[in-house]
């Protein structure tokens, strides 16, 4: 996970009152992608994507909020099935959702969280910095599963080398 999120004033500005709700802290409950919380993974996404759309002078602030409430639903992913679609066409309408009771989201901000599964959702993101999202959530996905899956697979075989020299 991005740890030096916590020392950019600006960015923590932005998310700071998001970050204090119990809504968002219950995502900590949640496990993401095998080896991070959903809490983790939504600010990694959040942080990242901040310093992406101010380098592309985007606005940074609808970004890092959006990028943290992305994936603000509470269910196991693998798990649970819906009747209306997919889990990626579904749990960013509820993200929406239950944003939208703790906080009041720009155009903007709710193209951003509706439309961070494009590529596994037909409907392309509006904004630039709905692309960002989308592309740092993918890239955040799957960092955070395969770091320590190779972390392992070093770890062995360092551990092979030694023992056959």
């Amino acid at each position: 996970m991005t740890e030096n999120w916590r020392d950019d004033e600006e960015y923590v500005s932005y998310i700071e009152d998001l970050l204090a709700t119990d809504e968002v802290q219950r995502l900590a409950n949640y496990t993401q992608h095998m080896n991070s919380t959903r809490l983790e993974h939504s600010i990694s996404v959040s942080y990242n994507s901040y310093k992406l759309a101010k380098q592309f002078n985007g606005d940074a602030r609808a970004t890092a909020r959006a990028g943290l409430l992305h994936d603000l639903f509470y269910y196991d992913w693998r798990t649970t099935k819906f009747d209306e679609g997919s889990h990626a066409y579904m749990h960013p309408r509820i993200a929406v959702k239950n944003a939208e009771k703790i906080t009041e989201l720009s155009e903007l901000e709710r193209d951003i969280i509706i439309k961070h599964m494009w590529g596994a959702t037909i409907t392309p993101p509006k904004y630039k910095e709905s692309y960002i999202v989308t592309m740092v959530d993918k890239y955040c996905a799957v960092k955070e599963a395969a770091v320590p899956l190779v972390d392992r697979f070093n770890s062995y075989k360092a551990r092979l080398k030694r023992e056959w020299n």
